[in-house]
């Protein structure tokens, strides 16, 4: 077995999963943006999107040219992003591509994650996508990731932010897999969505500083202050040695 960790300064071997990896990051981070502020939106209808910016006070205008992926999740149009770098760009503004998941497709997610079952009216923020300064990112494949983690596991490990990325990423999995293929199960301390067909699994642990904490229990983590113990982490490292 084959473990994947998530988190602020894990490395992975494996060339195909950093390949395929910060896709999938930049698609989970979409959820989690916090909504923009946006003015004079302007569209076409062709498979390339215009959109037009206008930055108030800033005195100028500014346009944007965004390839529109295909919405067919086994759509291969990949491009050599190795020597690009995912987290150099920008959100933008993409409404005519079909949504990955929504909270209605998705039944795993908790009211507490979930923006329009806690009263918020719109879902302009469901939109933005990250778009790279120097490369296009493929529309995200959740067949594509399935067979990278045949037979591993991945693991997000941290606080409720890592918590948000595992449910985000469990939900553009789960699309792809049948009913009655797939569980989410809680044990203490974890959250492990399972991928029956593939063998595989995807794992939240919480540990918000990774390193022993004495706010380290899954449930009754707050405290008025915080203790770190900075040469221990054994008693986290052995979920996911």
């Amino acid at each position: 077995d084959h473990t994947l960790v998530v988190n602020m300064t894990s490395q992975s071997p494996n060339r195909r999963i950093h390949s395929i990896l910060p896709i999938a990051l930049a698609s989970v981070l979409i959820l989690g943006t916090a909504r923009l502020v946006f003015d004079n939106l302007k569209n076409s209808r062709d498979s390339i999107l215009r959109w037009q910016y206008w930055f108030q006070g800033s005195g100028f205008q500014r346009w944007y040219t965004i390839n529109s992926f295909g919405a067919d999740d086994d759509d291969d149009v990949y491009e050599d992003i190795e020597d690009c770098n995912v987290f150099d760009g920008k959100w933008v503004w993409d409404n005519s591509s079909r949504l990955l998941y929504s909270e209605e497709s998705c039944p795993y997610l908790v009211k507490q994650v979930t923006c329009q079952r806690n009263g918020r009216p719109d879902n302009l923020y469901q939109f933005w996508k990250w778009q790279p300064n120097e490369c296009n990112l493929p529309r995200f494949n959740a067949r594509k990731l399935l067979k990278i983690l045949r037979n591993k596991r991945l693991m997000f490990v941290g606080d409720s932010i890592q918590r948000g990325q595992f449910d985000s990423m469990v939900c553009l999995l789960q699309s792809a897999i049948p009913d009655g293929k797939k569980s989410l199960r809680k044990v203490p301390s974890k959250k492990i969505f399972h991928a029956q067909d593939y063998n595989a699994t995807v794992e939240f642990y919480w540990a918000p500083f990774i390193i022993e904490s004495n706010s380290d229990h899954s449930t009754n983590h707050t405290v008025l202050k915080r203790l770190v113990k900075l040469d221990r982490i054994a008693n986290h490292s052995i979920h996911w040695g």
